[in-house]
């Protein structure tokens, strides 16, 4: 894949976030019994920035952890030397409080069903929402997400990528297209 685009500078990622914090303070009228999950990687990293913002923010703390969901996935049985997963596993409890899922980027909406799944797996929160920073379209299931840093249309040949720290040495997201 070449890259094709820089879709989002650090500047424009950083800008996405703080909003996104924001609007999860406004739909929630506050941080109270609210908690974020990232899915790993990526969403995990995210995560960790947007509880830093609503604590800056707010002044309070908000439980923040992350989840595997590969022992979820629907889309794994077909794998050769499949890895080991864990079932989901958080240092916070869920049960009646107000889960904001985190990830990167939201195409077929596979991912959040596994992690949904993940979720409910662990214990019965009062609501479950969705932050992405990207939103690419290509939907295979009716999900849709709460907050949005930015919707990019792409065709399916298309990639887009995040780059974060602590995986990447620098904050972008890229548009990949074939070579």
């Amino acid at each position: 894949m070449t890259e094709k685009a820089i879709i989002m500078e650090e500047s424009a990622v950083t800008r996405a976030l703080t909003r996104i914090s924001h609007e999860i303070l406004e739909k929630n009228r506050g941080a109270t019994g609210v908690c974020l999950v990232g899915i790993r990687r990526r969403g995990a990293a995210l995560a960790k920035i947007i509880a830093d913002n609503i604590a800056g923010i707010e002044n309070v703390p908000v439980p923040c952890g992350d989840i595997d969901i590969g022992y979820y996935r629907d889309d794994l049985s077909g794998l050769e030397n499949m890895p080991v997963f864990k079932k989901a596993e958080l240092p916070f409890s869920i049960e009646g409080k107000k889960v904001v899922l985190v990830d990167d980027v939201l195409c077929t909406g596979r991912t959040v069903r596994a992690a949904i799944e993940a979720v409910f797996s662990i214990g019965r929160p009062a609501a479950i929402q969705l932050a992405i920073l990207i939103d690419r379209g290509h939907r295979e299931l009716p999900i849709r997400a709460d907050y949005v840093g930015k919707n990019i249309p792409t065709s399916k040949t298309e990639l887009v990528s995040v780059h974060i720290p602590p995986f990447d040495d620098d904050t972008s997201v890229k548009l990949l297209g074939p070579d």
